[in-house]
C-alpha cells in the first residue's frame, strides 16, 4: 500500500544521491519535483528513459522542475551510468527501499520464467509545497517525458 496520496503532502525523505550528496525532500519546497523510479542502471529501457529526461533538462528547468530519477542501484553504479550518459539530474541510491516502498513500487514481476520483485517504472510529479500532483505508474518508456513534461508545464502556469 502507497503512503503517497494524490492531492496530499508526501512524507519527507532523505537518501544518498550522486554528485557527494544527500538528497532530502523538503529541501526542494518551491520547486516541483520529478521523481522516476526505473529497475536497473544501463539496462536499454532506463537508459533511454534517462537520456529522454536529459534531453529535456532545460525545459524543465524553465518550468520550475527539478528531475531526479531512483532506483536500488547503488552510488557507484550510478555514478558511472549518470557520467556515460551525462545526466545533469542526481540519481538517487535507494538500496534499503525505503523511498521506493513509501511509493509503492516494488512489485512482483516475471523475469525469464522466474518471480522477482523489482521496481515497476514510474513517475512522479509533486508540486512546490510538496503535494502530490500527478502519477504515473507501469510507464512505457516511449512518449512518456513528454507527457510528464506537459504536465510540468500545466503546473507552472496554475
Amino acid at each position: 500500500m502507497s503512503s503517497v496520496e494524490l492531492n496530499k503532502q508526501i512524507p519527507d525523505f532523505s537518501a544518498p544521491a550522486t554528485s557527494d550528496q544527500t538528497f532530502t525532500l523538503s529541501d526542494h519546497r518551491g520547486t516541483n519535483v520529478v521523481i522516476y523510479f526505473y529497475p536497473k542502471d544501463s539496462t536499454s529501457g532506463c537508459t533511454l528513459e534517462g537520456q529522454d529526461f536529459r534531453d529535456n533538462q532545460a525545459e524543465f528547468a524553465r518550468n520550475n522542475t527539478l528531475v531526479v530519477g531512483v532506483s536500488r542501484d547503488s552510488l557507484a553504479s550510478h555514478e558511472k551510468f549518470r557520467s556515460e550518459h551525462e545526466f545533469p539530474f542526481d540519481l538517487i541510491s535507494d538500496s534499503d527501499e525505503k523511498i521506493c516502498t513509501l511509493f509503492d513500487v516494488i512489485k512482483e514481476k516475471n523475469m525469464y520464467g522466474k518471480k522477482v520483485m523489482g521496481i515497476e517504472r514510474s513517475t512522479f510529479l509533486i508540486d512546490a509545497d510538496g503535494k502530490l500532483h500527478r502519477e504515473w505508474r507501469k510507464v512505457k518508456v516511449d512518449g512518456h517525458v513528454a507527457e510528464v513534461l506537459e504536465a510540468a508545464r500545466e503546473l507552472n502556469r496554475s
